[in-house]
């Protein structure tokens, strides 16, 4: 099975005599109160999801990420992991107490630096953009100057009510690519539901691996991106109907969204890696949000680094949509239509505004099925 990114798959959930110890020194111990992205990736470095990072990262780390797309250490990483201090005090080599919202304890500190970072070179590096509109720049605003690195251990997983079913570990995942017997795995990420085009994309993958992971990102998003709780009955019921039972398992990413492009591509990939998955699939604007992004930088990113650096492997695929002479999902490579007028391509808020109506949107976009349950969300919303 493919080797988790940078060799070993790390494991910073505490059991047993540890854990024990590890609470009776919470106790004694300042808390912080971590965000909700805070949160997703504090229980990502403990299930092994992020290895190999072990904690939050310390400036070296995240200088040589901002400007390197790097660890200090050189292994490949595109994304800042930080945590925001909020008023805590304490000393290199003390401990912090991790806590949600709630208060309720999920995981202790290591501390072993406190560092600030200049936010819009931050932004620049992993971003593509310090522009104040891009979601990515909103949260680095939001949060304190101070940030806090050390070792992480998670002593509580946080609460979730959404999905329960789905959550599978990295070694869960791995166990159970292994009992079906799949050599080879690509996975899917979605912050949306699944329309004819992304159904096409993954079924022709499926064409070339032994199994597909559709593995739906259900951490914190934008106000306006459609909820966790409404794509997975979405995805449920096109799983249902429209795939193979023996070739597809859906299972949930409890990561927060950065809408980072090219950078957040990479990142989606090192860590579906960590779940065990030999393949990748990577469309049209990957992770972007408005027009920050070429269409197509997030597969050209890939290319920036060498053959042995990232081991999971990439499938690239070019914008699709219905062909109208062929009768049948095609992107530029395999249509028989030419006229533009023969390709069918629905915008995102064309099809929000029909289903704001009420309306389905035409089947060569979307599975009827999904589109009902869409259009019953729409409504809801539109009650309160």
């Amino acid at each position: 099975m493919i080797a988790a990114h940078g060799g070993r798959l790390v494991n910073r959930i505490a059991e047993g005599a540890l854990r024990d110890d590890l609470l009776a020194r919470a106790k004694k111990a300042p808390r912080l109160t971590l965000n909700a992205r805070e949160v997703s990736d504090l229980e990502m470095i403990g299930i092994g999801a992020m290895s190999p990072l072990e904690g939050f990262m310390g400036s070296y780390d995240l200088g040589s990420v901002v400007n390197n797309c790097r660890l200090a250490n050189g292994t490949v990483w595109p994304m800042a992991v930080t945590l925001s201090n909020k008023g805590v005090d304490a000393k290199i080599g003390e401990d912090i107490a991790l806590v949600d919202e709630n208060d309720e304890l999920l995981g202790l500190l290591e501390l072993s630096e406190r560092y600030s970072f200049d936010k819009s070179e931050e932004a620049r590096g992993c971003l593509g953009t310090d522009d104040d509109a891009h979601p990515g720049v909103k949260y680095l605003k939001s949060i304190g100057d101070e940030y806090l690195a050390g070792t992480t251990w998670v002593l509580n997983m946080p609460k979730h009510t959404l999905a329960t079913n789905y959550r599978l570990t990295p070694r869960e995942t791995r166990v159970l690519f292994k009992a079906k017997g799949w050599d080879t795995i690509v996975a899917f990420q979605t912050r949306n539901p699944i329309h004819r085009a992304h159904e096409y994309l993954t079924k022709c993958a499926l064409e070339i691996v032994d199994g597909l992971m559709i593995h739906p990102l259900v951490g914190e998003t934008k106000s306006d991106d459609i909820s966790a709780e409404v794509r997975m009955k979405c995805y449920e019921t096109l799983l249902d109907k429209y795939y193979p039972d023996d070739r597809v398992v859906l299972a949930v990413y409890p990561q927060a969204m950065r809408y980072a492009g090219p950078r957040e591509a990479v990142f989606h990939a090192i860590l579906r890696q960590n779940y065990g998955c030999t393949h990748f699939i990577v469309g049209r604007d990957h992770a972007g949000v408005g027009d920050y992004y070429g269409t197509y930088d997030a597969q050209a990113i890939f290319d920036t680094f060498g053959p042995d650096e990232i081991a999971i492997k990439t499938l690239n695929f070019e914008h699709a949509f219905w062909d109208k002479i062929a009768g049948a999902m095609a992107s530029n490579k395999t249509a028989a239509a030419t006229d533009p007028s023969d390709k069918v391509f629905l915008s995102g808020t064309k099809v929000r505004e029909m289903l704001v109506k009420g309306e389905r949107p035409p089947i060569e976009f979307t599975r009827p099925e999904v589109a009902d349950i869409l259009i019953d969300s729409m409504a809801s919303k539109a009650s309160v």
